[in-house]
């Protein structure tokens, strides 16, 4: 069904509640006829999830959404769409702010959006920059913190703050008092290509109405999703500056399987966040996602390296991975490689790289070959679930 009149609807999330509440109320401020749909999970437990539509003088109505399949997020995914439907078909709404809860990740919800044949116009991450290690440091799971969206929700605090802040073109920033400039500069190593916007700075000419625009901007969900995938994710760059660093750490020989499992601990607790794709030697045609913060590292296989396809599938990939191959093409083993990127305050740049090439094969066991490679032991079956 088609939406009768082109609302425009801006995605604003994080974790940090109160720099998001600011963003909204900005929003609200900047472009009038604007409105804010917002659920909170916080009811989940009694079984339903409340849904407020407010704008900048209080809120319109308010209703509930029952859970679906005891899920509090399918519930807002259900629930969402039909009521920016009704908005637009209002036909009153200038522009549309679905202020995302707590630990609501914006890739999932613009994609439910889009595909409900709306039109995501901008997706902004408000953050404090105060808050941006102590939230990429905290290994606790989201149901110990009252914040996950299902009974299944097994993410925890870090990754989620890393996906939400990583995904997002536009972080608005609260103007903290306790941020410094190691903070700021951590948060610009993490996400260097985002239009960071401070809250509350300047007249509506300035800093308030580029959020504003920012919103309206347009937003790719394709290219948003593409720039998140591993085999073509758009890695932060090496950096060093006001003590935060990062190591773009890229080779072209795969893992020894035990001695990279043997050393994961101290790999994952070496920054505070690191991402990327890896090559196992046992493994040699699997392409492997690398993705830790919080002192955890999730790893998962995301199907073949492009050097493993016959010619004949290349036309079912995407084009923009295919292009990212070949950028990094070598002429022996095509994409297959280690890309991986560790930023953290304080970080041993020296010792990391020593540690991770340790755990490359030698070149007595590189001479071996694939079938050699192929019988090394598989000590990350159990990790992939294999």
């Amino acid at each position: 069904m088609a939406v009768p009149s082109a609302l425009p609807v801006v995605i604003v999330g994080g974790l940090h509640a109160d720099a998001r509440q600011a963003a909204v109320d900005q929003l609200l401020a900047d472009v009038p006829g604007s409105v804010v749909l917002h659920h909170d999970l916080a009811t989940a437990a009694a079984g339903t999830v409340v849904r407020t539509i407010r704008d900048a003088s209080g809120i319109l109505s308010a209703g509930e959404a029952p859970l679906v399949n005891d899920c509090a997020c399918c519930a807002l995914r259900e629930d969402l769409v039909p009521e920016l439907r009704r908005l637009a078909e209002a036909g009153l709404t200038r522009l549309a702010v679905v202020e995302l809860w707590d630990s609501v990740e914006p890739k999932a919800m613009a994609e439910v959006v889009t595909s409900g044949g709306l039109t995501v116009t901008g997706v902004i991450t408000a953050v404090d920059p105060a808050l941006v290690l102590p939230y990429l440091a905290n290994g606790d799971d989201l149901a110990e913190r009252g914040l996950a969206a299902a009974a299944t929700d097994q993410r925890t605090v870090a990754d989620t703050f890393a996906r939400q802040l990583e995904y997002a073109p536009v972080l608005a920033l609260a103007d903290s008092p306790e941020a410094d400039d190691e903070d700021r500069e951590l948060l610009a190593q993490l996400h260097p290509t985002a239009r960071q916007v401070v809250l509350g700075h300047g007249d509506p000419a300035g800093a308030q109405g580029e959020l504003a625009r920012a919103a309206l901007a347009g937003f790719d969900v394709e290219a948003a999703a593409a720039a998140q995938h591993p085999a073509c994710a758009l890695l932060p760059a090496e950096a060093d500056a006001h003590g935060v660093a990062t190591l773009v750490w890229h080779r072209r020989r795969p893992f020894h399987p035990e001695r990279l499992y043997e050393a994961l601990e101290d790999i994952t607790c070496a920054a505070a966040r690191s991402r990327g794709r890896f090559w196992l030697a046992d493994k040699p045609d699997s392409l492997l996602h690398w993705d830790a913060a919080g002192g955890a590292l999730c790893v998962e296989s995301v199907g073949p390296w492009l050097a493993s396809l016959p010619d004949a599938a290349w036309e079912m990939v995407p084009p923009v991975r295919r292009a990212a191959a070949a950028l990094d093409w070598h002429p022996e083993h095509g994409d297959c490689c280690q890309h991986l990127v560790f930023t953290s305050p304080g970080l041993d740049r020296h010792g990391l790289e020593a540690l991770l090439e340790s755990c490359l094969l030698t070149d007595a066991e590189y001479a071996a070959g694939r079938d050699a490679w192929k019988r090394l032991p598989p000590a990350f079956d159990t990790f992939l679930e294999v």
